[in-house]
């Protein structure tokens, strides 16, 4: 359904409210998610009120108030940029919504929760709180796995763990700290190529591995930059946590994922590693296939790319019988060959 802006501020009538929409133009697209890429469900018209019920993480869009990667929903399933939204006197605390609900809240579960200086115990106490305070978190940490992994900032800087972090009605899904904002590539399948070259290249001067392949392993283990992992943590190369995200990974995430066996498949999760910005994952991807040992042997043949891959294939990288040939279907389809020669 779309709405018309005369329309909008009555049916709205809960949550933070917004002065009003500022955008150059008659009117700003209402979308059905955090991105120019999800679908156009309405329009809103230039200094129209709204109210704005909760946020999420998203693109980052450079708007008419600033620029910002938060998105306001306006209601259940409809989200502006913040980018064009002006909040008299300034923008408050605005909560976090759920992927199945609205404004989602945090509630302390311990009797007595320190407030720390950094995300770990080795860090200050700065406060307490006391059970069943809330607090307001800004993004994720990752902590020493002795009080809990995953750490809250809040917003005055400081930290909590999140071991002892009640969400109501659900946990909503928080950016990492220093986290890049999720990417929207444009231009299609150029528009990727074109995108990874650069850290590809970089991971080739610094890792040797071919960059043809490791554009050609993106573009498999990503869907061209569509997957969720890929979008909203930068993990281009499915990379999984086994307990640390690693020594170039901010954090672990888990995602649903399926799995299958013959003709039965069934839904499982796995932890994967999020990242601070797509280069930080292709240097993740450069350091596994230099640094472990059954990937020795593909080290030995950096200068065919055709041969690396099949060596990583036959190391063990990817299960799939035909997984080699696609990378290699792919290096001479968009002849990614192109890309070893180093600038």
């Amino acid at each position: 359904m779309r709405l018309i802006a005369g329309a909008l501020a009555t049916l709205l009538t809960l949550g933070t409210p917004a002065t009003k929409i500022d955008v150059d133009g008659p009117q700003l697209n209402i979308r059905s998610g955090p991105g120019t890429d999800k679908s156009v469900v309405g329009e809103v018209g230039d200094e129209a009120a709204i109210t704005v019920v909760c946020q999420v993480w998203g693109e980052e869009i450079d708007g008419t108030q600033r620029k910002s990667a938060y998105w306001d929903r306006i209601a259940s399933g409809q989200y502006v940029s913040d980018g064009y939204v002006v909040w008299e006197p300034s923008r408050p605390v605005v909560p976090w919504c759920g992927a199945n609900a609205d404004a989602v809240s945090a509630a302390v579960t311990a009797d007595q929760l320190n407030v720390r200086s950094g995300p770990g115990t080795e860090h200050g106490v700065v406060s307490t709180l006391p059970n069943g305070a809330t607090v307001d978190a800004t993004c994720l940490a990752w902590g020493p796995h002795s009080v809990g992994t995953v750490w809250l900032q809040l917003t005055d800087g400081n930290y909590v763990s999140g071991a002892y972090i009640n969400w109501t009605p659900e946990k909503p899904w928080l950016p990492w700290c220093g986290q890049a904002p999720p990417l929207v590539t444009s231009g299609g399948t150029s528009g990727f190529i074109g995108a990874s070259v650069g850290p590809a290249q970089r991971t080739m001067r610094d890792y040797r591995v071919p960059a043809s392949v490791s554009i050609a392993q993106a573009i498999l283990e990503s869907g061209w930059g569509r997957s969720t992992l890929t979008r909203d943590d930068h993990n281009y190369f499915g990379k999984k946590c086994f307990g640390d995200p690693g020594p170039v990974g901010i954090g672990c995430r888990d995602y649903a994922t399926h799995e299958c066996s013959g003709r039965d498949c069934w839904a499982t999760h796995d932890d994967f590693r999020a990242y601070r910005n797509p280069d930080d994952s292709y240097v993740d991807h450069g350091k596994q296939l230099s640094e472990l040992p059954r990937y020795a042997e593909a080290m030995q043949h950096t200068g065919d790319p055709d041969r690396f891959a099949r060596e990583i294939h036959k190391a063990g990288y990817a299960t799939g019988a035909t997984y080699s040939d696609k990378l290699i279907e792919l290096m001479q389809q968009y002849d990614l060959y192109q890309y070893d020669k180093l600038p």
